[in-house]
């Protein structure tokens, strides 16, 4: 057990995660070429993993703005980093509701309301504009252009997995301090993530507790470019590829 858990840092986590999502894209690329399923079960333990570390990230950077930044610049049109950047949002929000409510500061109070607010109502132009997309013969320029703004807005329409993932990484955060209380709470969202829709795997995602519950709390070597890099990098990769097949 003491072995396992000097392995389990953050670095060697997210390379776990990466090879995971490695073998879930390969199912989603190639299904139709007889890809197994479990490659995508195995591939529900990803998002977990990268929220958990993700919210414990969070806490200890010392420029918040920098490290959302980190995230929009990687690409909002990547919905895993956009789901990223939107939790990131709600952590700053919690903070300065909580701070507020402590300090009875109403500054406080109305900004983490706002930042609370923000990838709420950003859906609300993301709507309209999606509607020039099912426009019947819409001009493709036009089109294009649309999805490449929609791509860019911060918006819990956006979010890959839905807002259920968004309310993990920030329930992960709220309680970064219990690493019992941040399974419970994986367990219950997987529950529900089941019961929402059982003809999905989504539910898988309560094995991503084996990697949590050894986790070491130490860094490890770092190289975040090798990981911003690599995600998108393999998904084109990959998708070139089937392409290519097919």
């Amino acid at each position: 057990m003491n072995n396992i858990r000097k392995l389990c840092n953050a670095t060697n986590l997210k390379y776990l995660a990466m090879y995971l999502c490695f073998l879930d894209y390969i199912h989603q690329m190639f299904e139709g070429m007889g890809m197994p399923l479990w490659l995508t079960m195995l591939g529900r333990l990803v998002f977990p993993i990268f929220l958990f570390l993700a919210a414990d990230s969070f806490h200890y950077t010392h420029d918040r703005l920098a490290y959302l930044r980190r995230h929009g610049n990687v690409g909002l049109m990547n919905n895993a980093f956009s789901t990223f950047f939107i939790t990131g949002i709600y952590i700053c929000s919690w903070d300065l509701l909580a701070k507020g409510l402590r300090d009875k500061s109403y500054k406080e109070l109305i900004q983490g309301l706002g930042l609370f607010l923000f990838p709420i109502l950003s859906s609300i132009p993301i709507v309209v504009l999606a509607g020039i997309l099912e426009t019947p013969h819409a001009n493709p320029i036009v089109v294009q252009i649309v999805a490449f703004i929609l791509s860019l807005v911060p918006s819990i329409l956006i979010a890959e997995g839905s807002f259920m993932m968004v309310i993990l990484g920030l329930l992960f955060y709220i309680f970064r301090t219990n690493r019992i209380a941040q399974i419970i709470v994986l367990a219950i969202i997987s529950v529900i993530a089941h019961l929402f829709d059982p003809t999905t795997v989504q539910w898988m995602m309560i094995f991503a507790v084996i990697p949590m519950y050894f986790y070491n709390g130490e860094r490890g070597s770092g190289n975040k470019n090798f990981f911003y890099i690599f995600y998108p990098a393999h998904i084109y990769l990959l998708w070139i590829l089937a392409s290519f097949f097919r």
